[in-house]
């Protein structure tokens, strides 16, 4: 290591640890009216915030919460669950978010390897927790969260409700100083095999992840999306990766936040108009749901800033949104990176270009964002030119990545690999530093000894005007290797075979985007395409659901 001037500090400095509960203190500095809103049940403000989250403090100690220990919460997004995203990190706890959407086996499995010793529990998952409460390994007692009347609900080991006890709790809590690199959430992400894997976020790292999406969010003029007049309301669940931790921006902005609870579309256009949201985020299935809810139907969204990740951001979307007054945006990250990594900018060339190649940089991964760093790695290891054009694995660098695996150390060097976190995403990094993402390393189409894209073939199908929604996967071919296979949502009273989608997709081989051996020769026409529990296609199911769906005839297939 470089030896460099180190000048030892003066006797008495501070040594100001980069905590959570410093971002609580700005919000109600700047704007102590300002509300936090859940659903149509509670409205309250700033200064209230930080009064319930010393209570709830108050309430977790006289629990039995001691330093380092888990604390799981299965709850909707609600006031609560940006309470528990301060309380629990900032008396030295754990926060384990747990995904409510994964199998019950999956959601037990995940209890015991967090070694999760309370659990705050909604009393909608009353008898999905009673359920498991037996097999959970290390739970010392629960609390029960309700919207309501919270008569004939009860949980084993249950010391209280959330509202009575936080109502009978003190409103100030010292929160102490320690450790900056004390672990303060964790939660898990599914992958195509195997149980979930924990990944795990301390104090420093999370606050200079706020720090940096703050800056980002606010002050890059053309893709500003958040700042100190915005309404926040989230729509990506805050059991996944802290609702992409903008609730922890928003917190520290003082900017109005609004909660939806269980995603309901004609709810979330209702609070969007009654509340004047200004700034969400989600991915695109859900912003499909939005604009195809009943509530929707006519309806201006004029000032509406969303950022989309979690899947692609392709053109069709963009442009559909962009005729309702949405102005999409595009972001990259994953559970292990925090997540945020990247998101589209438009340089001074680029606002100069055509309104064409704006779009096409506002749909990409973007740049990536202060502190960041991208590359892209060959299977070897070695690093690969950022030319537009050379594809490899994109592989990052960051303060705020997880620096493994939770208990368990081979999977986490697995991960970090040659010193640097691997994504498991094929990408091309140009002069401009913009990641075009183009495609899981896994969902690639081997045919004819030729790579293709998935990502980009859903792009181009899905402009196809009778096309709502696309997934493409590989499928085995004893002559190719693999055939692109198209699994279609058609929009009602339309129409749609593999020929049509042929004759839609001559155009882009004659501009030489794709190869014609890239079209699909069979396609599925389905009611619903399967997505994971955070909204994105589930591929690995596709896979196998057109597997079975081959071996049992082929009904509903068409093909050229």
């Amino acid at each position: 290591m470089l030896q460099t001037r180190v000048i030892s500090p003066a006797e008495g400095v501070h040594p100001y640890p980069l905590l959570i509960k410093r971002l609580l203190l700005s919000g109600s500095r700047y704007e102590k009216t300002r509300e936090i809103v859940y659903r149509d049940q509670v409205r309250y403000s700033y200064a209230t915030f930080d009064q319930r989250v010393a209570r709830l403090a108050n309430v977790l100690v006289g629990m039995g919460v001691g330093p380092g220990d888990t604390v799981a919460v299965m709850d909707w997004d609600s006031h609560r669950y940006l309470e528990c995203m301060f309380a629990i990190p900032m008396i030295g706890a754990v926060l384990h978010t747990i995904n409510i959407r994964l199998s019950p086996e999956q959601i037990l499995y995940t209890m015991n390897h967090a070694e999760d010793r309370f659990v705050l529990v909604n009393g909608e998952f009353a008898a999905l927790y009673n359920g498991l409460a037996p097999q959970l390994e290390q739970v010392r007692a629960t609390l029960l969260l309700s919207d309501g009347d919270a008569g004939g609900i009860a949980l084993p080991g249950q010391v209280g409700e959330y509202e009575a006890l936080l109502a009978a709790a003190s409103p100030h809590y010292d929160f102490p100083d320690f450790d900056e690199n004390s672990v303060a959430t964790t939660f898990y992400t599914t992958g195509t095999t195997g149980n979930p894997k924990g990944v795990f976020f301390s104090h420093r790292q999370l606050v200079l992840h706020t720090l940096s999406m703050a800056g980002v969010m606010g002050a890059l003029d053309s893709t500003r999306l958040m700042g100190s007049h915005d309404v926040y309301m989230p729509i990506t669940p805050m059991f996944h990766v802290h609702a992409w931790g903008v609730p922890y921006v928003a917190t520290l902005l003082g900017v109005k936040q609004v909660y939806p609870g269980r995603y309901d579309p004609e709810l979330l256009v209702q609070l969007w108009r009654r509340e004047a949201v200004t700034f969400s985020h989600c991915v695109p299935t859900i912003l499909q749901m939005v604009l195809n809810a009943d509530g929707a139907r006519d309806v201006d969204f004029g000032g509406w800033k969303v950022i989309i990740g979690g899947s692609a951001l392709n053109r069709s979307l963009y442009q559909a949104a962009k005729a309702r007054g949405i102005q999409l945006t595009a972001a990259y990250g994953m559970s292990e990176t925090c997540p945020l990594i990247s998101v589209a900018h438009l340089n001074d060339e680029l606002l100069a270009g055509s309104e064409d190649e704006r779009i096409a940089y506002r749909i990409k991964a973007g740049v990536p964002v202060p502190l960041v760093e991208a590359a892209l790695m060959d299977e070897e290891g070695r690093l690969l030119p950022a030319d537009g054009e050379t594809r490899g694995e994109l592989v990052l660098r960051a303060p705020w990545l997880t620096q493994g695996y939770l208990g368990e150390p081979e999977k986490g060097a697995e991960l970090w690999r040659h010193g640097w976190l691997h994504t498991g995403d094929v990408a091309t990094l140009d002069g401009m530093g913009v990641i075009d993402i183009r495609d899981r390393i896994k969902d690639v189409i081997k045919t004819g000894g030729e790579w293709l894209s998935s990502l980009e073939l859903e792009d181009l199908i899905s402009r196809h005007p009778a096309v709502r929604e696309v997934a493409v996967v590989g499928v085995p071919d004893p002559q190719w290797d693999e055939r692109p296979f198209a699994l279609l949502v058609v929009r009602p009273d339309q129409r749609l075979d593999a020929r049509g989608l042929k004759e839609h997709l001559k155009p882009f081989v004659e501009q030489g985007l794709i190869n014609k051996w890239a079209i699909p020769t069979q396609i599925a026409l389905v009611t619903e395409i399967p997505k994971t529990s955070v909204g994105k296609l589930d591929k690995k199911r596709i896979r196998g659901d057109i597997a079975r769906l081959q071996a049992a005839g082929g009904e509903f297939l068409s093909t050229l």
